[in-house]
């Protein structure tokens, strides 16, 4: 069974637990619960010097499993609390909290690690699973009802198989985050050896250039509404890959410090892609919010992600071949074309056609 199969399977099957199962905001506080326990148990075990390396392990598959369960379940409950014309809305403040995370918490993290150890600094981590469930446990939406119809975790596939505009988006993102993950593999590599800069100046710029992703979450609402959602989603995505062109075609620097031009350009490209990135996640939750029915909302969403995430592991396998092989320059290049044709795909597909209703 290879990469994408193990991570694919327990998807699509959370997908089925949580159609059948109904009662999705139960469900994603009992995860929320679950991760704050399996959390707390590694500082308490460190402790008590009994912390073991296979505690650690059973903790990430836990957690990641309880994880996938909530992201899956997560769907059904915003399009109980949300209104269809409020869908772009609601998306973008999603993910621009989401945006935010990125900026504030790795730095938070290496704070808290600095001034506590790595092990109690995740007491703060599973306090905020309980922050969660406490905001979940204050809604009471009218939840789609659980399906009892047949189909297990193939009902996904099959409707991602008769729409032309999921199967469309499954198609162009599979293809956009193999080559993207290709191009993350070989990113740090090439910026240290071949663009001269430090650890610390990279952690800078990339950091600085995550803020891009604030700016798409604050004005993908205003061009959904000019262009349409759909065509919104087809220029996020290619808004997410043309930039990180600038990474190989940066000049390499003849010395051993990095050049302003170096910092300039892999700014601007982590910029303009953070900033394409929130407008194709913000606008594709808006369509599949309209599009997948709620019967089998979770086994959509379940069997999307396992395909699309399952084309990740291998993407950034073949990049460190590919870099070996050929060199990281040209490994970069074949990384961004690639990504831009999944792009690229979604072109002729009926998506830029595509407008919510209302």
């Amino acid at each position: 069974m290879g990469a994408a199969d193990t991570e694919s399977l327990p998807v699509r099957k959370t997908g089925a637990f949580a159609d059948r199962r109904g009662r999705r905001r139960q469900l994603m506080i009992g995860c929320d619960l679950g991760r704050c326990v399996l959390l707390v148990s590694v500082p308490v075990c460190y402790a008590c010097g009994v912390l073991t390396i296979w505690q650690l392990l059973a903790v990430v598959f836990a957690a990641g499993t309880l994880s996938i369960l909530f992201n899956v379940a997560d769907s059904a409950v915003f399009v109980s609390i949300v209104k269809p014309e409020q869908y772009v809305d609601g998306q973008s403040l999603i993910y621009g909290s989401r945006a935010m995370s990125f900026l504030a918490g790795p730095s938070l993290g290496g704070l808290l690690t600095q001034l506590f150890t790595a092990p109690y600094a995740m007491v703060v981590d599973a306090v905020s699973f309980l922050g969660s469930a406490f905001f979940l446990r204050r809604i009471d939406p009218v939840e789609p009802p659980a399906d009892t119809s047949d189909g297990g975790v193939l009902a996904g596939l099959k409707f991602i198989a008769r729409s032309p505009v999921v199967r469309a988006s499954l198609i162009g993102v599979a293809v956009i985050n193999f080559f993207n993950l290709m191009f993350a593999a070989l990113l740090m590599l090439y910026a240290v050896r071949a663009l001269h800069m430090n650890a610390g100046l990279i952690g800078v710029v990339l950091g600085l250039g995550a803020t891009g992703g604030l700016l798409g979450a604050a004005v993908t609402k205003a061009v959904a509404a000019r262009i349409g959602v759909g065509l919104a989603y087809v220029a996020g995505c290619f808004a997410f890959t043309v930039p990180y062109a600038l990474v190989p075609l940066a000049p390499v620097p003849a010395g051993h410090r990095a050049t302003w031009a170096v910092i300039g350009m892999l700014f601007a490209a982590e910029f303009l892609a953070g900033f394409g990135v929130m407008m194709l996640d913000i606008s594709v939750g808006s369509i599949f919010a309209s599009v997948i029915p709620d019967t089998v909302r979770s086994r959509v969403n379940g069997a999307f992600s396992a395909i699309n995430y399952g084309t990740r592991p291998l993407g950034a396998l073949l990049g460190g071949l590919l870099g070996t092989a050929v060199g990281l320059r040209p490994a970069l290049w074949v990384a961004v074309i690639g990504s831009v044709a999944g792009a690229a795909l979604l072109v002729p597909s009926p998506l830029p056609r595509f407008r919510l209703p209302g």
